[in-house]
């Protein structure tokens, strides 16, 4: 059951109160198990949640989604900052898809929304203008004044994603990076991979070391290599490896050398 909010005024606009806050949350199961994902979801609506985000980071997760959809009504959102346009897939299984630019698109500032029309306008409360998407659609996207560099950035980019053969090309060279990588990985004992291989993801690639008093050391060796950013989150520990579509395959190359020479040193 809900608890009654606080009504906030944002101009004559009210929210909470008689016009509640829309709950949403994300699944936390593997998406997909069809069975397990859909009882999740009815127990987060019976919660009164009314939007339900959905991780898909793979080809078989996206492929669950088709049955997923058949068998539930509430609005599925998607949040694809990581991989969006790394990989073909059909968007027609979300009713929402939203994605940051920084990581495939462009440079920071600038977020990409897929919404299905069909959603729009299905609320009876008023919105504020910049909550409703009906507004941003009629503006061409311009309903505030929009950040010029980032979007000229994200042009480039695009340019540059149609020269390596699109979407579908982009997605060779993702797999054979993250392939490498990944075999790189299984192959040396010394590394341990955190993420069970179905589970695996093409973007961010994390890892620990058998021997956690090496880490330190093998972080060391990386940035003396001009390797920067692979340390792993500060609340994890470990080592993330981000093969996002800018990154060449011949960086993931010399990285797994890297990982080859300092396990034959301390293997």
């Amino acid at each position: 059951m809900r608890k009654p909010t606080k009504a906030v005024k944002v101009r004559d606009i009210q929210i909470g109160g008689g016009a509640p806050v829309v709950v949403q949350s994300m699944t936390k199961t593997d998406t997909t198990d069809v069975d397990a994902t859909i009882r999740q979801i009815e127990e987060m609506v019976e919660a009164g949640c009314e939007v339900v985000r959905i991780a898909v980071p793979d080809d078989d997760a996206a492929a669950a989604m088709k049955e997923i959809r058949k068998r539930t009504n509430v609005p599925l959102v998607a949040d694809m900052s990581s991989d969006i346009l790394s990989r073909q897939m059909n968007f027609n299984q979300f009713h929402l898809i939203y994605a940051g630019a920084q990581k495939n698109i462009g440079a920071a500032g600038v977020n990409m929304v897929i919404v299905n029309k069909n959603i729009l306008g299905t609320v009876n409360r008023k919105l504020p203008s910049m909550m409703d998407y009906r507004m941003h659609i009629e503006a061409g996207s311009m309903l505030n004044t929009p950040p010029v560099f980032p979007i000229y950035v994200c042009l480039l980019t695009l340019r540059w994603l149609k020269q390596q053969g699109g979407v579908a090309g982009i997605e060779q060279l993702n797999n054979e990076k993250a392939t490498l990588l990944y075999e790189t990985l299984d192959q040396l004992p010394i590394f341990t991979p955190t993420v069970a291989k179905e589970d695996r993801s093409k973007m961010n690639v994390v890892f620990i070391m058998k021997d956690a008093n090496l880490e330190g050391e093998f972080q060391k060796l990386c940035k003396e290599e001009g390797m920067v950013g692979v340390k792993g989150h500060r609340s994890v520990g470990g080592f993330r490896v981000s093969l996002y579509n800018a990154l060449p395959l011949e960086s993931v190359k010399v990285l797994t050398n890297l990982m080859r020479y300092f396990a034959s040193r301390k293997g």
